[in-house]
């Protein structure tokens, strides 16, 4: 089998497998309790978020840990707006994961904000000059995803947060689908807070952080018993905590050597591509984009009957977001981009991952021309 959708998770490294067994075994305290139990729990937190504080560049007061992505996606977009009130009005981008988008709407329905969208290009990019058209004096937070989940392509963060602040606005990016991919350095990016999930990086499903920036205020999303410095009430996961940073310090120092390998085998899979699917029409940023995530649209098919066809050939992919499965509406990301939603629905993502090989990517390009001929097949 070739596992070729690793934007909807990873494989669990056995590394953060082995770190987190002590922490559901014997020293499975709780980190509140004021015994020698509860305090070994207490150091390897604290361990933890040292960690991913060094992988980030931040201070480790400033990681707040969360159940996964959403959490920290919907703790900074509500808490920092809600914490913030320099104005009631809010700005995202179209393509943003739904975690984004859905708490904006909320802050909308609930709270009275504004909600604005900055226009993404035909790569789905969103551009310095794009958000300046958007963002006033009143904006108290922009968000804006480093790097798309559906089509890979990677945003000028910095140089948004420039705009964003030089408008007195706070700045936070999801930077999920980054991790392990482009380098997380807080200052660099410049943005106020980002979003993190484990189980992109090899850890479990059901950990992930918000790192906020020194003592910014952050209204909780949870109430409760005033855990991570009362940003997020509830009994801290010590296990998926240390597997969490256990494999973000390892896809960290693996980058560099990944990274590129990675992205030469994507290249040479969308000339594969090219060669025996002449019709495939790739999605997202030609050249600013995730090593490892190429997206298609075959104007004419069914996304999802290619997506089958594959599978029954062994290779697993996606038609967009996991997020978004079993939805029968097309990508959100896609028709912000101007595909018609007809064509969006016709989407394959194809995202390989650190183990990938030149054999793997022969493969499920050879696969994908099989199942396009007979999905076409089909239809006529």
């Amino acid at each position: 089998m070739i596992f070729a959708d690793h934007a909807a998770t990873t494989p669990v490294r056995r590394e953060a497998l082995e770190a987190m067994w002590p922490y559901l075994t014997g020293s499975f305290g709780n980190p509140s309790s004021r015994h020698g139990v509860g305090e070994e729990a207490a150091r390897a937190l604290a361990w933890a978020r040292a960690e991913v504080a060094a992988v980030v560049g931040c201070r480790p007061g400033d990681v707040v840990f969360t159940s996964g992505g959403t959490e920290a996606d919907n703790l900074a977009v509500k808490g920092l707006a809600l914490a913030n009130p320099r104005g009631r009005h809010v700005v995202v981008s179209p393509v943003e994961h739904e975690a984004v988008l859905e708490a904006a709407d909320a802050l909308r329905r609930l709270h009275g904000f504004e909600v604005d969208l900055v226009d993404v290009d035909a790569s789905g990019m969103a551009t310095p000059g794009a958000l300046a058209r958007v963002i006033r004096p009143g904006t108290a937070l922009v968000s804006v995803q480093l790097a798309n989940n559906e089509v890979g392509t990677v945003n000028p963060v910095a140089e948004l947060a420039r705009v964003a602040h030089e408008a007195g606005a706070l700045m936070h990016t999801d930077v999920v689908q980054a991790a392990g991919w482009l380098p997380l350095s807080f200052d660099a990016l410049g943005v106020d807070a980002l979003s993190l999930a484990g189980h992109k990086v090899g850890a479990p499903k059901g950990i992930g952080a918000l790192v906020v920036r020194g003592r910014l205020p952050l209204e909780p999303v949870l109430h409760g018993g005033g855990q991570e410095r009362g940003r997020r009430s509830g009994t801290e996961n010590v296990a998926g905590a240390v597997a969490f940073a256990t494999a973000l310090r390892l896809a960290e120092a693996e980058r560099a050597e990944v990274a590129p390998r990675v992205a030469a085998l994507t290249a040479r899979f969308r000339e594969l591509v090219a060669s025996g699917v002449p019709d495939a029409v790739p999605t997202g940023h030609p050249a600013n984009r995730l090593p490892g995530t190429v997206s298609y649209v075959f104007p004419g098919t069914s996304g999802e009957a290619v997506l089958l066809e594959l599978e029954r050939r062994d290779v697993i992919v996606s038609s967009g977001s996991a997020c978004a499965a079993g939805s029968d509406e097309p990508s959100h990301v896609l028709t912000a981009m101007g595909v018609a939603p007809e064509v969006a629905q016709t989407a394959v993502r194809f995202s390989f991952g650190a183990d990938a090989t030149d054999t793997d990517v022969g493969a499920a390009a050879a696969a994908l021309a099989e199942a396009v001929s007979a999905v076409r097949d089909i239809v006529r």
